[in-house]
Parts: C-alpha cells; sequence; structure tokens
C-alpha cells in the first residue's frame, strides 16, 4: 500500500515541517569561519567534502547563503597545494584523506547558476582546478590517469567489505601517503568518476566564464578519464565496476559504487540499462523493498547483521539524496517515483531522522546520529518531488 494510502497529507506536512526546523538548526559556524554552514548533524558535527555541498544544494531553495557559505568555507580551507580539506570541524580543517563522492565543483557550478553568483563561479573555477591538479599529482601513482584510493575513509564507505582490513586514513595524516599495504593503492571507479563529473563542472565553468580554449581542455580530460574508468574497471562478464587492486585482480563486490558511477553520467544509456537491469533494478541485488543497499543485498560480503554506521548493507539516506542526480537523466522517473516513496514512508514511521535503513523492513539502525541532515533532506527533498 502507498505512503497516499496510508498516511495523511498532514501527518507528512507536520513531519516535512520538522525536517526543515532540524536543518536550520544543524545551519553552525565552524572556527575560522564567520557564516553559518550546514553540518552534517548529530554525531557529525561538521562538514565533509563528500556530501556537505551537495547537501547545502539541495538546501538552497530554502537557504541559499548556507549553500554559497558551505562551498565558500571549502574554498578558504584550500591549502597552497591545491589541497581541499576533506572535513572540517571543531578542530577546523581536515587532512588525513580525501573522501570525495559528489564533486564539489558540480555542486558549485549549480549553486552559483541557482543564486546567480559570478563572484562564487570564479572563485569555485580557481579552487576546483587547483583540487583536480592535487589529485592527478598525488592520487594517480600507477599512472593509469585515474584516482586511487589509498585508505577507508576516502570513499566515505565506512566499515565496506569493498576495503575491509585497510587503515581508516593515510600514514601520517598525509592524504599524499599510501599504507604499505598488500592490495593497495586501488583503482577506483567510483573516486574517478567524481574527478570525471568535477571536469565537466570545470568545462562548463570555463565556458561561462569566457575561457573557450580551456573548457576544451576540460572536456578532453574528462572524456579520458571516462574512457579509462571503463577500460580499467568495468568486467564485461559481470557487467558491473570493481575496483582494481594493486596486481590488477577486480575486488569482485558488488556494491553502491555502481551509483556513484551512475551519478557522474560516466556510461552512456545503453551500458546503463544493461547494469541497471542485471543489478539495480533486481530484487535479489539492489531493488529491495527499500532500495539501495550499500552492498547487493545477495552478495555473500553482505554484512548481517547491520552494524551502526556501515556501508556494508544498509541503505543509506547519503545515496537516497543522490539518486535524483541520475535516476531522471537516465529515464527511470517511475522507479525512482517508488524509491521516493518507500523513503518517505520509512521516515514516516521513525522517531528520529537517522542514517541508514534495513534494506527488507525499511527499520532504521539505533544510533546517536538523530537529527541527520542528510536524512532530513532526504525526506523533504521527496516530498517536494512527490507534491505530496
Amino acid at each position: 500500500m502507498s505512503v497516499f494510502a496510508t498516511l495523511a497529507t498532514s501527518a507528512i506536512r507536520v513531519r516535512y515541517e520538522e525536517a526543515l526546523a532540524g536543518l536550520a538548526a544543524n545551519c553552525k559556524k565552524i572556527p575560522g569561519y564567520d557564516r553559518p554552514v550546514l553540518f552534517e548533524g548529530g554525531a557529525y558535527q561538521g562538514i565533509w567534502l563528500e556530501c556537505a555541498p551537495h547537501e547545502s544544494l539541495v538546501y538552497a531553495k530554502h537557504a541559499p547563503e548556507v549553500a554559497v557559505a558551505t562551498h565558500d568555507a571549502f574554498f578558504q580551507f584550500q591549502r597552497d597545494d591545491g589541497y581541499l580539506p576533506f572535513n572540517i570541524g571543531a578542530k577546523g580543517p581536515g587532512s588525513i584523506t580525501i573522501q570525495m563522492v559528489v564533486p564539489i565543483a558540480s555542486t558549485a557550478l549549480d549553486t552559483a547558476r541557482l543564486v546567480g553568483d559570478e563572484a562564487l563561479l570564479h572563485r569555485a573555477y580557481a579552487a576546483c582546478s587547483r583540487w583536480d591538479d592535487w589529485l592527478v599529482t598525488h592520487r594517480n601513482t600507477r599512472g593509469t590517469g585515474l584516482c586511487e584510493l589509498f585508505c577507508q575513509f576516502d570513499s566515505g564507505h565506512d566499515g565496506s567489505p569493498r576495503h575491509a582490513g585497510f587503515p581508516w586514513q593515510c600514514p601520517d595524516n598525509d592524504p599524499a601517503k599510501c599504507p604499505d599495504q598488500e592490495g593497495l593503492p586501488y583503482l577506483a571507479p567510483d573516486l574517478s568518476a567524481t574527478v570525471y563529473g568535477g571536469r565537466v563542472a570545470l568545462a562548463e565553468m570555463a565556458e561561462q566564464l569566457g575561457r573557450a580554449g580551456e573548457a576544451d581542455l576540460w572536456r578532453n580530460k574528462a572524456g579520458e578519464i571516462r574512457d579509462r574508468i571503463i577500460r580499467h574497471c568495468y568486467d564485461p562478464d559481470e557487467q558491473c565496476f570493481y575496483d582494481v587492486d594493486s596486481r590488477g585482480k577486480f575486488v569482485r563486490i558488488r556494491g553502491d559504487v555502481l551509483t556513484r558511477v551512475f551519478s557522474e553520467h560516466v556510461v552512456d544509456q545503453q551500458l546503463f540499462d544493461t547494469i541497471y537491469e542485471r543489478h539495480i533494478r533486481n530484487p535479489e541485488a539492489f531493488w529491495t523493498p527499500y532500495p539501495l543497499p550499500s552492498i547487493a543485498a545477495n552478495d555473500p560480503a553482505f554484512v548481517k547483521p547491520i552494524p551502526q554506521n556501515c556501508w556494508g548493507g544498509a541503505s543509506q539516506a547519503l545515496t537516497a539524496l543522490r539518486t535524483s542526480r541520475w535516476f531522471d537523466y537516465y529515464g527511470r522517473t517511475e522507479d525512482h517515483r517508488h524509491l521516493m516513496t518507500q523513503w518517505v514512508e520509512a521516515i514516516m514511521r521513525s522517531p528520529y531522522f537517522m542514517q541508514q535503513i534495513d534494506p527488507w523492513t525499511g527499520a532504521f539502525t539505533d544510533c546517536k546520529t538523530r537529527d541527520y541532515s542528510p536524512c532530513m533532506l532526504v525526506f523533504a527533498d521527496f516530498v517536494d518531488r512527490l507534491g505530496i
């Protein structure tokens, strides 16, 4: 039975206002920066590069100034060598990893367009160009042209079996240092997709700023890494993207890396349809009653029982929030509507806005993170998109 049949619209609107109030409460200041930014919330008191810029963009229709500030905070704390902090919290900017998913260049471009801020576009273009240079210099040690994963935090996949047993962070808190461990560094399709999406955005920024020659260079660079993602990280037999370890072997764990590749539109429609039908739309894999598990439900690596803050199987609010970046793009609007409905239902049954749900029951994992911005954004954004 659908959310429309089981829940009163008035109850959904009350929950909607609770989500907006929670998001407003999560707009706070960080040391050394004078404007409020959108905190992750709950146990996560700060902003993370993998998610905060995108979250602030989704929130921008309610607080555009917070979206601008959340991006500018990362740009302000960018190091002289081009490195962007992986997070900024009470202790200031952190540098133990890269931890990126949605490219900040892409969300900065969309934010600048939304608010009509050409100055932000200039700042973003300069900062994100330098960030791309840093990644090329320090995360291409195998010379493939792809972005390499050094540690667990790099992907934001905490507790994922895709890199079980690896250090959480880089040695000496230096994101340019790869741990001396067998298998590392990985060629990572999701990190490489983030670089690809960033370059596509940089090309659009350059075009808008009247730098046509630079725009062509960024498009060429984007095309090069896109081709290499498919050449190195796609297994045509299993029709799946995988990490590739330092011995050149696929790490055959089917995870939501696929959705991150889709999010940046790396694959064309034909390849998308092939992968989507075999894996994502498969109810035994990712199309569980409450999509999308972080590891395929039928993969032996799925972690049971589901622990807190674990990308080993739980359906994550962050993944749900990012679905708007690719479902409609690839023509899967009705499937997206189903996913959104299931998440709205799950959140309505929970007394709190939390991080992750059981992909079969929709029950949230009880944890300390009960005012979680991504979950509040999922609810508010999905209610708007569903027209409830």
